[in-house]
């Protein structure tokens, strides 16, 4: 049983059992990096407060440099002995450089040194993640500015409701997405605080400098309050909440896409590298990376339930619970990359069936609103134009008709206010770009909206 570098209060070795209960190894050691990062730093700061010599910061800063090329190579041997990333590279370091190695936890405990390591990974991959954000809204602008002349039926409570354009529909998620960024980015301010020099929950009595450590590590500001620093976890918190309201907004996307592919409503044909079949019925082209990408949601929000739960009733500061914290979001990290990843791809090998979905326009009797709205716009009170245009729809759904096929003649006996530029009021597409009003689905409006992404986010 190898020595415990915390052992010395203790009279026996820790049970296998509870060695291999207690270890964190074999997910945290991916902050490797970090780890790496945040002990040249406070070994450097050691060294410029007089706490440890210059001589000795430099066979640390070296040690420690070499351990990276070793993790990289495949060259490290991890052991759950070692407990954690931690103590695997610091346990490495003693051993490559000999008595200086000790020195590097003078002033810091395991408490902020994994408090600060979580806080670099999760800078880290914000910042991929942000990232990635842009590809993927200008694989929907790219959709949208190909098919802007297709017509689609837009629906509420899944009914058709008016008529819109695919563009206006796919730009709704370029909105979504759009704030998806944001959320991260303003999580990314709480998460750029260093915890570095709180140890283990009361701060230290060494003459430490934080904020050499911080600008070194490139931290906005450093934590105000050593048992909080320690303890808080929000900054994780609040990541997973912003990644499950991302997911949440790939779901709807995803269920759309099932949707729309379905023989039902054969509205778009997804590429067949996409898609996969089924080992019974030859026929079948199965939607599988929509449908994952819905069940990964599920997957991301038990993820954001979990630390909230390992939170909840933990007193100040650190307590061991909070090693769970760690598989919970990393994993978070890895479906939303994925998510991202696969969704650019896919919304590139999309192909909408302007037929289908101009055919389900008429069906749907999606202008009964311009029906409506041109009665009132001739002195009709709009609640009795709704009743008349109702009445019209009533008479159409009986006889499998479209709007603009009833003859006017019959349309009069309805309603002696009818024109015969009413089948102009009720044409589809001039009903789509009727709707001028800023953010509106008319054309010009979306014109203005591409012109302003493809600006921002590039073709």
């Amino acid at each position: 049983m190898k020595k415990k570098l915390w052992g010395g209060r203790f009279s026996k070795p820790t049970d296998n059992l509870v060695e291999e209960f207690t270890a964190s190894i074999s997910f945290d050691r991916r902050m490797y990096r970090q780890d790496i990062r945040g002990s040249i730093a406070h070994a450097k700061m050691l060294a410029k407060c007089g706490i440890i010599t210059k001589s000795d910061s430099r066979k640390i800063v070296s040690g420690l440099r070499e351990i990276q090329k070793e993790i990289e190579n495949g060259e490290f041997e991890f052991t759950v002995a070692h407990e954690d990333i931690h103590m695997n590279i610091e346990r490495r370091l003693t051993e490559k450089i000999g008595q200086a190695g000790g020195k590097l936890h003078t002033a810091r405990s395991r408490n902020d040194q994994v408090a600060l390591d979580i806080r670099m990974y999760l800078k880290d991959e914000i910042g991929e993640i942000t990232g990635l954000i842009p590809e993927l809204v200008r694989s929907l602008v790219r959709l949208a500015r190909e098919n802007i002349g297709v017509l689609m039926p837009g629906y509420t409570h899944l009914q058709r409701a008016q008529p819109i354009r695919f563009a206006h529909h796919l730009l709704a998620y370029v909105e979504m997405f759009l704030r998806d960024g944001e959320r991260l980015q303003d999580c990314l301010k709480r998460a750029d605080v260093m915890p570095l020099g709180s140890a283990a929950l009361a701060g230290t009595g060494y003459p430490i400098d934080r904020e050499y450590c911080a600008g070194l590590l490139g931290f906005r500001a450093i934590s105000k309050n050593s048992m909080d620093a320690v303890s808080d976890r929000d900054f994780a918190i609040e990541f997973c909440a912003a990644a499950s309201i991302m997911m949440m907004h790939f779901s709807r996307l995803s269920e759309e896409l099932v949707l729309w592919s379905s023989q039902e409503f054969r509205f778009v044909r997804l590429a067949d590298g996409f898609c996969t079949g089924s080992s019974i019925m030859p026929q079948k082209k199965n939607p599988d990376v929509p449908e994952l990408v819905r069940g990964k949601t599920g997957r991301v929000y038990g993820h954001l339930l979990s630390l909230l739960t390992i939170m909840k009733s933990l007193p100040l500061a650190y307590n061991k619970d909070m090693q769970e914290d760690k598989e919970p979001l990393f994993d978070t990290v890895d479906t939303l990359k994925n998510v991202l990843a696969v969704t650019t791809a896919l919304m590139g090998n999309i192909t909408p069936d302007k037929k289908n979905m101009e055919n389900a326009l008429r069906l749907g009797f999606t202008t009964a609103t311009e029906m409506a709205d041109y009665l009132a716009g001739r002195g009709l009170p709009f609640r009795e134009a709704h009743e008349v245009a109702g009445k019209v729809v009533s008479f159409c759904e009986k006889r499998g008709m479209g709007l603009e096929e009833v003859p006017l003649e019959k349309l009069r006996e309805f309603s002696p206010i009818f024109n015969a530029d009413v089948f102009e009021a009720i044409d589809v597409r001039s009903s789509a770009d009727r709707k001028t009003s800023p953010g509106g689905s008319a054309l010009v409006e979306i014109e203005k909206r591409l012109k302003e992404l493809e600006r921002i986010h590039g073709r």
